[in-house]
């Protein structure tokens, strides 16, 4: 495999869709080929020593007086291309870190991918001036790759003329996910949250617009009537977490909600255990859409049944009525109450959602077979 450079503005410890996507590929690959050049993080020294690949950290940006601000990251990428003997970059956050690979393939002659989630997008089309550079970046970049079909379309429709270079990887959870943790550690953690005897309903994400964790507040009233002894486990933060308290407190659920906060990766998975349904209300917020939605696909892998709000591509992460329910908020609470009640209520069905989601998982969402699509370019 040849030596490959992965250039990312999220990575871990920072929680996030993008930092596990680049954490989890990098590992998937041969990870004495891999190195990460990442920013700079208070917490990651412990972080670093524990990965099979090498992470380099550094203040990638000048400071807003000075512009442009990515030529800081220009120069630390042609030192390390030098000194590491780099063969192939990996791009994420296409503006402005697609710059670097431009610059890197015109004078050194080194490919680049160029990976979205679709953040970058959204960014990437918010002007005519944007989107020419967004342009140019792609035209260089030897493959553009997305986290799902429905990105890739969103992506085409405004460059249809990269069509013949556009492929879809789909992020993975990790295959931990897939083995149930000891009895004993579920059983600690539901009395640490007064669980016991309760049905609950778990929701991970990241408290942003988009995300839906106020109209679930909203709604939750109305459930309660028909499921009374139900528990709603948060955990993440972000910056609607303040407005979202404000929501559970005007509704007098405190005593229903238990708020975990922000979790590291590598302790999340035993929260997908304690729950009996995982439930997002993904939504479409001012242009921009769930690029697939991580955290569907690891709760599937523990084997919960899902209700999951439509979202870009929240419907190849979801199959509605397969593994599980994808409503539409915008169409009325009535129809998501029911969903949610009918999860909650009836067991046999969301066992049977719950298994087959972890058996798609199982089957089609491994990395080894996602890697494999990216032969012809690391080999």
């Amino acid at each position: 495999m040849k030596k490959i450079l992965i250039i990312t503005f999220e990575y871990p410890p920072t929680v996030g869709g993008i930092a596990t996507y680049i954490h989890d590929l990098a590992n998937a690959l041969d990870t004495s080929k891999i190195i990460v050049l990442a920013p700079k993080h208070e917490n990651s020294k412990v972080w670093d020593e524990q990965q099979k690949y090498k992470v380099i950290r550094k203040n990638m940006l000048f400071p807003k007086i000075i512009w442009p601000r990515w030529i800081r990251l220009c120069w630390q990428t042609w030192r390390l291309v030098r000194k590491e003997k780099i063969e192939l970059i990996m791009i994420h956050h296409a503006l402005p870190v697609g710059y670097i690979g431009v610059l890197q393939k015109k004078f050194y002659k080194i490919p680049f991918l160029l990976f979205s989630h679709g953040t970058d997008l959204v960014a990437g089309a918010a002007s005519a001036w944007k989107r020419k550079m967004l342009a140019k970046v792609s035209e260089r970049a030897a493959q553009i790759i997305f986290n799902s079909e429905s990105l890739k379309s969103r992506f085409l429709r405004v460059f249809p003329q990269f069509e013949d270079k556009s492929l879809v990887v789909y992020p993975c959870p990790e295959i931990d996910f897939l083995e149930q943790p000891p009895d004993e550690s579920i059983h600690k953690l539901r009395s640490q949250y007064a669980l016991e005897g309760k049905i609950t309903l778990l929701s991970v994400g990241r408290l942003s617009d988009g995300k839906g964790f106020p109209h679930l507040a909203r709604l939750l009233p109305e459930i309660l009537k028909q499921v009374p002894h139900l528990v709603w486990l948060i955990v993440g933060d972000g910056p609607k977490k303040s407005y979202l308290i404000e929501q559970i407190q005007k509704r007098d659920l405190q005593n229903v909600v238990r708020f975990i906060g922000e979790v590291p990766h590598d302790k999340l998975k035993i929260y997908y255990y304690l729950a009996d349904v995982f439930a997002v209300l993904t939504h479409p917020d001012e242009g921009r859409e769930e690029g697939l939605g991580l955290v569907f696909l690891e709760a599937a892998a523990a084997g919960l049944p899902i209700v999951a709000g439509r979202s870009g591509g929240v419907e190849e992460s979801v199959l509605h009525t397969q593994t599980g329910i994808v409503v539409d908020i915008y169409k009325g609470d009535k129809a998501v109450v029911e969903a949610l009640v009918e999860m909650l209520t009836n067991k046999e069905y969301a066992k049977r959602l719950g298994k087959q989601a972890k058996e798609r998982i199982q089957s089609d969402f491994q990395w080894p077979h996602q890697v494999k699509k990216l032969q012809p370019w690391i080999d």
